[in-house]
């Protein structure tokens, strides 16, 4: 690939739920990531990421290494029954029984916390980009999140933007959405809502006009008495390409991609309606330049339930 772009695609005529809605595929409603390149050079990425949003970086990261790193993650996943017994942890299988959740949990928290984890987050390619990207010394936020979504279940992170959620320190941050195995889009990786990062910061403008009567604490809170649904934007996502009448983009991921999105983006996921029966498995992590003010309260390992 030598241009900035790979040719976007038209929207496949597929059904794409959330939160048991369907997503319009409509062409003013639904349409296709643009990948970069990531031999492309630093600064027309850096110009890709101001103009829309995001930045997918096709095949920035090892396809095996990913692979292996997925087939690691399901092999201590597979004591809770998630995965079908003797099948190949990297395929991700979903096992035909109910797995014994909070065991499930257990093993996934202690995952998160492990050197394997936190080392693959931090390899020396992924961090040495980071700090060109960030004109500095990039630091790499404590608080990582892994996520796995099994298909047939309901699940689906609703519509939000990440700066909902990081108002204590730098707005200054940049996201890196790794899928962790190949995710077509049936599995139901990210969906970024075309143009939003400009709608996320008006969004912000508002909150803080709302906001100046309320104390420290609650203006970073993203569960204060201004944020409705939680912090979320929204569950509706048929509704919000509606609102803003614009469209959601969608991607068949690979492993080996990257996706950085701004802290305005607004992003969700779909339900993982995967015809194979595969488990979806991500990561999502955070970068800012060291020098700038960080959110004190991710400087803690990501707990389930822990309201961030």
């Amino acid at each position: 690939m030598s241009s900035l772009a790979v040719q976007s695609r038209d929207a496949p005529a597929i059904e794409l739920f959330a939160d048991g809605k369907r997503l319009s595929t409509a062409p003013k409603r639904m349409g296709r990531l643009e990948a970069t390149d990531p031999d492309v050079g630093l600064e027309a990425i850096r110009e890709r990421y101001e103009r829309d949003g995001y930045v997918w970086l096709k095949g920035f990261l090892k396809r095996d290494d990913v692979l292996a790193f997925r087939g690691w993650v399901f092999s201590h996943l597979a004591r809770s029954g998630l995965i079908e017994a003797g099948s190949d942890p990297a395929l991700g299988l979903v096992s035909g029984a109910e797995p014994e959740k909070q065991l499930a949990d257990r093993i996934l928290m202690a995952l998160v916390r492990s050197a394997a984890y936190e080392g693959f987050c931090a390899q020396p390619r992924l961090t040495r980009f980071m700090d060109a990207f960030l004109s500095g010394i990039s630091y790499l936020h404590k608080r990582k999140i892994m996520r796995f979504t099994r298909p047939g279940t309901p699940t689906a992170t609703p519509a939000h933007y990440d700066l909902v959620y990081l108002r204590g320190g730098t707005s200054r941050i940049v996201t890196a959405w790794i899928p962790l195995g190949d995710t077509p889009v049936d599995m139901g990786g990210l969906v970024y809502l075309e143009g939003s990062h400009a709608i996320g910061k008006r969004m912000e403008v508002e909150f803080a006009e709302k906001s100046v009567a309320l104390s420290p604490e609650e203006r970073i809170s993203a569960y204060n008495r201004n944020m409705s649904e939680g912090g979320w934007v929204s569950k509706d996502l048929p509704g919000m390409a509606e609102r803003f009448d614009t469209r959601w983009l969608i991607a068949d991921y690979e492993a080996g991609d990257v996706v950085l999105h701004s802290p305005y983006m607004i992003h969700a996921a779909t339900t993982n309606r995967s015809a194979e029966h595969l488990i979806r498995l991500s990561t999502d992590i955070r970068f800012q330049n060291v020098e700038d003010e960080i959110d004190a309260r991710w400087a803690n390992h990501w707990t389930l339930g822990d309201m961030l």
